[in-house]
């Protein structure tokens, strides 16, 4: 369904700033990955720092799209979850 709004004298599609799938499926990857990483924080079979170093790697190889808006997040706080 194509939705389109007046802007300003001009139209603008709604479509225009939907994700693609590939973006989407990207984004659930990341998110699958770091409850994995986190899981394995958590029963101590990995440390702080490999943690983090984990997320960075998961960020620079599924390119989610919250990480261009959102500050890096390390576990330096991941206990005040």
């Amino acid at each position: 369904m194509q939705i389109s709004r007046f802007d300003e004298e001009r139209m603008v599609s709604a479509d225009q700033n939907r994700p693609a799938d590939k973006e989407m499926q990207n984004e659930y990857d990341y998110i699958l990955a770091g409850q994995m990483t986190k899981k394995l924080l958590d029963k101590g079979l990995i440390s702080v720092e490999e943690f983090d170093k984990i997320m960075e790697e998961n960020r620079r190889i599924f390119s989610p799209m919250m990480a261009r808006v959102s500050p890096e997040k390390t576990c330096g706080n991941c206990g005040s979850e």
